[in-house]
């Protein structure tokens, strides 16, 4: 149920919205799947597989986007349309042009794309219209970029804004980094990677290893900043931190998953408890990691989307 990866947004808060007004809006979006001559589609699915676009408990909304795309090798086309252009050959007396081996791609995809495989990438979005977040879980720049486009497509004129933060990233993990020590609330775990901004982008990443303090400077002095470094927050959730603030490898450690309701009964609660769990703890890491980074530059935000 966790998140795996935060792609950050902001949002009024509160945001008021109704999880009916959402429901209308990602209606005429919902992902239905491609037809035989589609290579790929997208739209919004349930994320409890039922009747829903929208799941909601207690201001916390979660929506799933879904994207369809349809295996089909150039390999295997570049095969049948070679064999389509051998018969061709001998029927007309001469070789295709560039002309008729186009159409005959074309005419061998249009026949192989029915029996195609198809694979599904859903990508979870989490709305807290209380604390004004609107977080994707996409490790992938692109992904994001994708589903950012059906939200603004989907909500009319849907307030989202960007999270801006006094000290850059790179600057403070390079600045914990150099003294050995998370800020408040926060320890550095063993993975890290540091560049030089210089013609050549020098790499040293460590994985699974000490950060010992003295290689730290070594490489700091030599120019090298913190571009990539994980961290635990309170001894309950670990994670990478990026420059452009996206956090990775999300993981709850121990005492959260220790913390799930005992007392749930069915499928239903437990996914109740799990997403009531994780909005908690997410919301109070992210507004500590942002006190960490000097907090947020600017109080205003974008009103909100009318009714």
């Amino acid at each position: 149920m966790w998140f795996k990866n935060l792609q950050l947004h902001r949002l009024p808060a509160p945001w008021s919205v109704t999880p009916e007004q959402i429901e209308k809006w990602l209606a005429p979006h919902a992902f239905a799947p491609g037809n035989s001559v589609e290579m790929q589609s997208h739209g919004w699915a349930s994320p409890r597989d039922n009747d829903s676009l929208v799941y909601a408990l207690n201001g916390q909304l979660l929506l799933v986007f879904r994207a369809e795309k349809k295996l089909l090798p150039a390999s295997v086309v570049t095969q049948v349309t070679k064999a389509r252009a051998l018969e061709l050959e001998e029927q007309q007396g001469f070789k295709p042009g560039r002309k008729q081996m186009r159409e005959l791609k074309e005419q061998v995809t249009d026949e192989l794309l029915p029996r195609a495989f198809s694979i599904r990438r859903d990508t979870r979005v989490w709305i807290d219209t209380r604390n004004g977040w609107l977080v994707i879980d996409a490790g992938s720049q692109a992904v994001a970029d994708e589903v950012r486009g059906l939200l603004v497509k989907s909500i009319d004129q849907l307030p989202l804004g960007t999270v801006r933060v006094t000290q850059s990233p790179v600057a403070a993990m390079t600045g914990w980094l150099l003294s050995g020590e998370g800020p408040a609330g926060f320890t550095l775990d063993q993975d890290t990677e540091l560049r030089s901004p210089a013609e050549g982008n020098a790499t040293v990443r460590y994985v699974g290893h000490t950060l010992d303090a003295e290689d730290m400077r070594r490489h700091i002095e030599a120019g090298k900043q913190c571009m990539r470094l994980a961290m635990t927050w309170n001894d309950r959730v670990s994670f990478v931190l990026t420059p452009s603030l996206t956090i990775k490898r999300i993981a709850p450690l121990d005492v959260l998953k220790e913390a799930s309701d005992p007392t749930a009964q069915n499928d239903d609660e437990r996914f109740d408890s799990d997403v009531t769990l994780m909005t908690a703890e997410l919301d109070r890491m992210l507004c500590d990691l942002l006190d960490a980074l000097g907090g947020e530059q600017g109080e205003a935000m974008p009103q909100a989307a009318a009714a």
